[in-house]
């Protein structure tokens, strides 16, 4: 049994990682793609997880199926392409650590993934099943990701949902929200970040925005990421918002799904999979452990080579 199954893109990371003598920026190839890195990011603090998505046969689709495994991530599900080479992401950090993408994407193999390469057998034997919105800018990976969700649901999963928006990826802003909004009925436990809040719900007011989101989806618990300010969180009335940790950023990248890995791996230690089930006292802790693991995340280069380990959160 999984505690978490993860389902979407896997990619290469190419980011800026500094200045050459003469002002070309230098650039470093690191493993990502949000649902991949949630997985890793569970995988590095004690949870049993698995991933399900499509790489090339390519050295760096190698590299992927490699770093998953290492990982401790299970890659039996992972596809390997013949006919499509692997997902590139360039991200240029600016002097704050910000981050700006640009994708190698467009018929590349992580949207290639179809809904029979995605067994019933793996989806019974997950107690949370995640994906991203990122994964629903093409098909077949739309259907064969939200097919995987309606599926894992009616198993008995806890669906777990971040509408990470990429506006690149998308042809226009309004199909990028109808798309991003799409899943939410059947999805238990949102983590959301503050750019994201206003394009689903018009506000960018925490309280405001959470209490539509639970109101109009039936989302058991939101999860809003604030960056270095913390996280707000709310289940049904229960609201509350833990203050991040201050340190110097290297690179935001990976932040948001090392503090989602981070709050999943600690409900699967607590051996709780509905987040009805949590006290408040367990959630604030969870979204305090998350913060520090996401800033940690931050503090160095990449996104899964800087996850914390679960030794390094003791």
């Amino acid at each position: 049994m999984f505690d978490i199954t993860t389902v979407g893109e896997i990619l290469i990371d190419l980011t800026q990682t500094g200045v050459s003598e003469n002002g070309i920026p230098v650039y470093t190839s690191f493993p990502g793609g949000a649902p991949a890195n949630v997985a890793v990011a569970a995988s590095k603090l004690g949870a049993k997880t698995a991933f399900i998505g499509k790489v090339g046969n390519d050295a760096f689709g190698r590299l992927l199926v490699d770093t998953v495994k290492q990982n401790g991530v299970s890659a039996d599900c992972m596809i390997v392409s013949d006919t499509a080479n692997t997902t590139l992401a360039v991200v240029s950090v600016d002097s704050s650590g910000e981050r700006n993408f640009a994708f190698y994407r467009r018929g590349f193999a992580d949207t290639l993934l179809s809904e029979d390469e995605i067994p019933d057998d793996i989806l019974k034997a997950s107690h949370f099943l995640h994906f991203g919105s990122v994964s629903l800018t093409d098909e077949p990976s739309r259907t064969a990701t939200l097919s995987a969700a309606e599926r894992a649901r009616a198993f008995g999963a806890t669906i777990t949902y971040d509408p990470n928006y990429r506006e690149s990826l998308w042809l226009d802003r309004e199909e990028a929200i109808a798309m991003m909004k799409r899943p939410l009925p059947t999805v238990d436990i949102l983590k959301i970040s503050d750019e994201e809040l206003p394009l689903l719900t018009g506000t960018d007011d925490p309280e405001a925005g959470t209490r539509m989101l639970a109101e109009n989806y039936g989302v058991k618990l939101i999860l809003l990421t604030l960056g270095a300010k913390g996280a707000y969180y709310r289940m049904g009335d229960l609201t509350g918002m833990c203050e991040g940790f201050k340190v110097k950023v290297a690179d935001t990248n990976g932040a948001g799904d090392t503090f989602f890995g981070a709050f999943l791996s600690g409900m699967a230690r607590l051996g709780k999979f509905d987040p009805c089930t949590l006290s408040v006292d367990e959630l604030s802790e969870l979204v305090t452990f998350s913060n520090r693991a996401a800033s940690l995340t931050t503090s160095r280069h990449g996104a899964i080579p800087a996850m914390p380990t679960l030794e390094e959160m003791m």
